[in-house]
């Protein structure tokens, strides 16, 4: 990876699983797929880690709306692990044993087609993600992406949910990623803090409410991911944003990622894009956000974002519905805020005290 910048592009090759270049147990290949149905409050996720060392695949699938967060609460979940992954796999054409997870390319780096089926639970998924643009990288040696190639793409998708026997049409604007190489156990320690007496107590910008304190501390690895899109897919934003640098009123810098506007992608600003935000003091998750989009170019966007239905897998931060209000448009997408235990419960406990 020392010769890959954030401009080199993909290339075809790169739909398909890649040769570890490690011999690392934690070697892992991803493959994620999201959308969401906006007059439902409806989000899903499609996800399958491909854990090579083993020959054996991780399935997940959620689907959440207002009734429920939690795994037993969803409108669908589904975690499979350590399936056997088929001879000779090709990501270009995949199809998993058990359920029939598929994953089918139409055009190279561009256009998919994933299905997935349950037919005991009266559940399937049919849709069709349709790039608007060639997948974006993200700075080697930068959070996420580090030392794996990572690749976020907005698509069109449209297709059909099928949900308790309910047929429900797919049609929004929404975001597939790709990430291969170690990932999880030790490499998802972060390291100590350079310079200990500046820190403190791990505290970049020590001060303002504690619980926004205690979510600033670092070496805890924690990053949110945040996106929004209009239905026309001319506006909308993504970035990955980095609360451990923000400041002690509670902008966050947002470290990399896109501003989409009258149908252009531009890089972000990291040095000028932030976002703020604000947590339900109950359940600690998300509740509402404003972000200052600064691109590359100079051209600006403020957004101001409202959780609508939340999805909590392992009893801290949740991935977030999200609907956003930009440039005169209504925005729909995620905010996925990961935590680590601890962590959260001291952050929470704190905004429970509002000190």
């Amino acid at each position: 990876m020392s010769d890959v910048t954030e401009d080199t592009p993909f290339s075809p090759e790169d739909d398909t699983y890649h040769v570890p270049t490690l011999d690392d147990p934690y070697w892992v290949e991803t493959n994620w797929w999201c959308f969401n149905i906006p007059d439902r409050h409806i989000g899903c996720w499609l996800h399958a880690g491909y854990h090579t060392h083993r020959d054996e695949v991780t399935v997940r699938i959620f689907v959440w709306d207002p009734t429920g967060a939690d795994p037993g609460r969803l409108a669908y979940y589904k975690n499979m692990p350590n399936l056997p992954m088929p001879a000779n796999a090709d990501l270009r054409d995949l199809t998993l044993p058990g359920p029939g997870y598929r994953v089918k390319m139409l055009e190279p780096l561009m256009d998919y087609q994933v299905t997935y089926a349950d037919p005991d639970e009266k559940f399937a998924v049919e849709l069709e993600h349709i790039s608007v643009h060639p997948p974006q990288r993200f700075t080697p040696g930068e959070a996420p992406a580090m030392h794996n190639p990572h690749l976020d793409q907005l698509g069109h998708i449209t297709g059909e949910l099928t949900l308790h026997g309910e047929k429900i049409a797919i049609d929004c604007y929404s975001v597939r990623d790709r990430t291969w190489g170690p990932r999880g156990g030790h490499h998802s320690q972060a390291a100590p803090p350079k310079d200990p007496k500046k820190l403190g107590n791990r505290v970049l910008h020590p001060g303002g409410p504690k619980w926004r304190e205690i979510e600033r501390e670092r070496g805890h690895g924690r990053i949110q991911y945040i996106f929004g899109h209009a239905e026309d897919g001319q506006t909308g934003f993504l970035s990955f944003v980095r609360p451990s640098e923000g400041s002690a009123d509670g902008w966050s810098p947002m470290n990399m990622g896109w501003l989409l506007k009258d149908g252009l992608f531009q890089r972000l600003d990291r040095n000028q894009s932030v976002m703020r935000n604000y947590r339900d003091p109950l359940t600690g998750w998300s509740q509402h956000m404003e972000v200052r989009c600064v691109d590359r170019t100079g051209r600006t966007m403020e957004a101001e974002g409202w959780a609508v239905s939340h999805m909590c897998e392992n009893g801290t931060g949740s991935n977030a519905l999200m609907r956003w209000e930009a440039e005169g448009n209504v925005l729909w997408g995620e905010d996925q805020d990961g935590w680590r235990l601890p962590h959260f419960r001291r952050m929470r406990n704190a905004l429970r005290d509002r000190s």
